[in-house]
């Protein structure tokens, strides 16, 4: 079954649109890229007590929907909610409200712990705020597996839908920058802001009228960067136009493993094929990278280019690794 992605959305300080990640010449300099403000994105409605990744989930989610076709004028679904999986990626999204119950239990007691802080403590209350935000009855899944995070959640959502699951599925990548986040990656900033894909059947984009700007292809998951290309490349049975490189970002070094010291993408892998880094323009992307390459892939046939694209993640040590080829619709 072929799987197309119908709808982007991509809200992040630089960036508000697909083809904006790929044309540094259409983002706001750095200086003068104030942070999201959700309410002036979404309105205020909904957004009290929910924790910055929530927020700015929200904001991807109803950009992502819009694209699609899915909502109408007033906020409303135009397609029955069982029919929408939401399957969303975060490493850190409630990172800062995990460490303020910690820090509030060590000096304190459990309960003085905050009542509104409760459901923000589940690692799946992004996913779950989204579905419920915007009647998404389908399968919910929310991932926080490290640096392969985001491309897991769009094979996910691809599988899903290939297994009769459900016809569409909206697909999260958000990570929030606070103190929190910080002190856990040594200072490093992350993107602050959240990238969403509408993907669906090609029938059920067809039935809609909807249009699709690309097709995901393979994905694979293995062992080593450069094994998982060569994979990638067998499935597709081409070279890529453009790769999407993986997070070149370390840990802190006390959180590290002795195969994560060297996190570098070597310049033999997929030599003469154009390079792009996404983290070095918007920060850490972590378990919004993913997501966020394969918004930048459609961002890409946008301008023109032409595929595969390959979306990676992962270092050339023995860690995990994840790939995905995306190709234009025209090309497809």
């Amino acid at each position: 079954m072929t799987v197309v992605v119908s709808g982007v959305g991509v809200v992040l300080p630089r960036a508000r649109s697909a083809p904006e990640l790929m044309a540094p010449e259409l983002m706001a300099p750095a200086a003068d890229a104030p942070p999201v403000e959700p309410k002036d994105l979404v309105g205020r409605k909904g957004l009290r007590y929910k924790d910055r990744a929530t927020q700015l989930a929200y904001c991807a989610a109803d950009a992502a929907l819009r694209h699609a076709g899915l909502l109408d004028d007033g906020g409303g679904l135009r397609v029955p909610g069982r029919s929408v999986a939401v399957v969303a990626s975060s490493n850190y999204g409630n990172l800062d409200t995990i460490c303020r119950a910690i820090d509030t239990i060590a000096e304190h007691t459990a309960a003085a712990g905050s009542a509104m802080d409760l459901p923000n403590a589940s690692s799946n209350v992004i996913a779950s705020s989204v579905a419920i935000r915007f009647g998404l009855r389908g399968p919910n899944l929310m991932l926080c597996n490290g640096a392969t995070s985001g491309l897991d959640a769009v094979h996910w959502a691809a599988t899903l839908i290939r297994g009769g699951r459900v016809p569409r599925a909206l697909v999260l990548g958000v990570e929030p920058d606070n103190a929190s986040v910080r002190a856990f990656t040594g200072g490093a900033r992350t993107i602050d802001g959240a990238a969403a894909l509408v993907v669906e059947s090609e029938e059920s984009a067809a039935e809609r009228g909807a249009s699709a700007p690309a097709v995901l292809g393979d994905y694979v998951r293995g062992a080593g960067l450069g094994r998982c290309l060569e994979r990638l490349a067998a499935a597709t049975g081409d070279r890529p136009a453009l790769w999407q490189l993986p997070e070149q970002w370390q840990l802190p070094e006390q959180w590290q493993l002795p195969e994560q010291r060297t996190a570098a993408v070597p310049d033999t892998l997929l030599a003469g094929v154009a390079r792009h880094d996404l983290g070095e323009v918007f920060g850490l992307g972590s378990g919004a990278l993913g997501v966020l390459q394969c918004a930048a892939a459609v961002g890409w046939f946008a301008r023109g280019g032409a595929g595969p694209v390959y979306a990676t993640a992962g270092t050339d040590a023995d860690d995990a690794s994840a790939g995905i080829a995306l190709r234009g619709r025209a090309a497809a």
